[in-house]
């Protein structure tokens, strides 16, 4: 590290990075837990919720992992290859675009569970729901190469073997990026929220008819809220350079106070609601999950004679 940094912003950035790896250590460890207890229980393996709701938790740490590790890596190393920088946002678009599109498809698994539940067996099955899965990824993909094209398109041979500063703005600052950018966003928010509302709205008249269990169709129905609740957090990476820009022109002295607090919110703190949503609102979730903490303290006892 330079030697000509302030003792002050030298402490501000080692703390800020301090708190964003403690919490992405503590995040993943809960979200580890509950893939863990996915993989020990043959039980989850044969339906679809749970291999969608697995799913979206390990996108979840992969999404944290990158976006801590590209934070720390640019405090503390600068600039590196070019090369290697891409194919880390490559991912990073990639897993950012799964977590509304798996958000969509577990909304649409709830509706047919619970307004066709005589056909959920045969709709939903364990291939389609992997088959699913891919095609998610597929779909993630998109923008993604989109973006590879446009920059090799639009970029001299010399930016190529240049070392630069790993951020998104720094390659994708073109007018044909932002473009790509916001075709992407709109086409795919628009579909998950119609998604998301007209799956709320079939429970909800669900709700209302006699041969609906009420109890499961109530659940569904709060799921389905929760799901725009973390669709929203899922969207405040979209807001958040918008956010940034007229927060910082208001506050300049607090630049680089209120670009961290941004980041805790739009890309730390909304991993961990996945297994708080879903993973200790489902019985058969939570019950494993104590059954794992309780065994692993209980090893930890030793008796006394």
């Amino acid at each position: 590290m330079n030697s000509t940094i302030p003792v002050d912003q030298f402490y501000d950035t080692f703390i800020k990075n301090f708190i964003s790896v403690v919490l992405c250590l503590i995040i993943n460890y809960i979200n580890g837990t509950f893939v863990l207890v996915f993989f020990k229980n043959t039980i989850f393996y044969s339906d679809p919720r749970y291999i969608l709701y697995t799913h979206l938790v390990i996108n979840d740490m992969i999404v944290l992992s990158i976006s801590v590790g590209l934070q720390v890596t640019i405090y503390v190393v600068g600039t590196f290859s070019l090369s290697v920088c891409c194919v880390v946002l490559f991912v990073a678009i990639i897993v950012t675009k799964n977590s509304p599109l798996n958000l969509a498809c577990m909304a649409i698994e709830r509706y047919i569970a619970i307004c066709k539940p005589l056909h959920h067996l045969q709709i939903c099955t364990v291939r389609r729901t992997y088959m699913l899965i891919w095609f998610i990824w597929t779909l993630s993909a998109v923008p993604a190469f989109s973006d590879i094209i446009i920059t090799l398109s639009t970029r001299p041979a010399s930016f190529f073997s240049s070392a630069i500063l790993c951020h998104m703005v720094v390659i994708r600052n073109t007018w044909q990026h932002a473009v790509n950018d916001t075709v992407s966003n709109v086409v795919y928010l628009l579909f998950v929220w119609t998604t998301l509302i007209v799956t709320y709205f079939k429970v909800l008249s669900a709700a209302k008819a006699a041969s609906t269990d009420q109890v499961s169709a109530r659940k569904g129905r709060n799921t389905i809220i929760l799901h725009g609740g973390q669709l929203l957090l899922c969207m405040m990476s979209y807001i958040t350079p918008l956010l940034s820009t007229a927060l910082v022109d208001l506050f300049p002295r607090s630049r680089t106070t209120i670009l961290f607090l941004l980041f805790l919110f739009s890309n730390i703190l909304p991993r961990l609601l996945s297994p708080l949503i879903y993973g200790l609102r489902d019985k058969q979730f939570a019950e494993r999950v104590k059954v794992y903490f309780c065994c692993k303290q209980k090893t930890q006892i030793i008796p006394v004679n």
